[in-house]
């Protein structure tokens, strides 16, 4: 079995919460585009996007726009970009049940939401102990034999942690 690899981006610096506008609604700022097109950019140094990848995003606006700049600089199309509710404002555990629906089919995956949940789920597959800020990917690789299915606590191994520095 190919080693499956998930990469965990937080979605880009967005809007200020507002009582004109629900949380959901808010857009990215141009600093948070900005940043995001140049994670995206070393993002590519590490993986390469092909019909076995796949990439789901919360449907919050901060989270799909963040998406969809990644996407368009690592060429996948924006309109096979997967939205997953129930990665909205999620506990890690919830986050985890929608990679462990992950086919075999995939060997990457891209998954962009929020914290803490992202943070959490990164630290609790690969006992490592990191915050993620806005538009930072952590770059993990399940250990040798674990597929989407089976991944859980304590079998990813964190290779990397892309912050735009």
């Amino acid at each position: 079995m190919e080693t499956k690899s998930l990469y965990i981006a937080r979605h880009a610096k967005a809007e200020e919460h507002s009582l004109s506008k629900r949380d959901f609604n808010r857009d990215l700022i141009g600093k948070g585009k900005e940043r995001a097109r140049s994670i995206a950019t070393e993002l590519a140094d590490f993986v390469t996007l092909n019909e076995k990848t796949l990439v789901i995003s919360s449907p919050a606006n901060r989270a799909i726009q963040t998406a969809e700049i990644f996407s368009n600089v690592l060429g996948y199309p924006a309109e096979k970009i997967q939205k997953e509710i129930n990665i909205y404002e999620a506990y890690h555990l919830d986050i985890l049940q929608v990679i462990n629906k992950i086919t075999d089919y995939y060997n990457s995956v891209l998954i962009f939401g929020h914290n803490p949940g992202l943070s959490d789920l990164t630290n609790y597959l690969c006992n490592s102990d990191i915050d993620l800020l806005t538009a930072n990917v952590a770059i993990i690789e399940l250990d040798k034999d674990i597929d989407f299915a089976s991944a859980s606590g304590g079998t990813g191994n964190l290779k990397n942690v892309l912050t735009g520095k």
